[in-house]
């Protein structure tokens, strides 16, 4: 059974940084895209950062430069490394990987909450 685990999140103060990182296991052919989602209430899911199998990241334009998304191929793992961050990236950040096992289909994580407050 394929699972996407993530780990990182919690309380950062503004200007601060947070790490996020997601590990799939089970039984994989292989991954091709892999991301990060986050949802505020009253809002729909936002794509915050997808990364190409070959290592091409696409940002949304509200965190551009701010965040990074990075994967090891080996480990099947997707980390997104957020920095300067600002109250309005409070959310609940979920992981997303498209997952071959051996059929395509689309893996979610559990979801954990990141929080810019001071």
């Amino acid at each position: 059974q394929v699972q996407l685990v993530e780990s990182g999140g919690g309380l950062a103060q503004p200007g601060g940084s947070l790490r996020l990182s997601c590990a799939a296991s089970g039984v994989i052919v292989r991954i091709t895209n892999m991301g990060w989602y986050r949802r505020t209430p009253g809002k729909q899911r936002e794509l915050v950062a997808i990364i190409t199998v070959g290592g091409s990241p696409s940002y949304a334009d509200s965190v551009k430069g701010r965040f990074t998304i990075s994967r090891d191929n080996a480990k099947n793992t997707v980390n997104l490394q957020m920095n300067s961050l600002k109250p309005e990236d409070t959310a609940v950040y979920y992981c997303y990987a498209e997952i071959w096992a051996p059929r395509r289909d689309d893996y979610w994580g559990q979801g954990t909450q990141v929080t810019v407050s001071s």
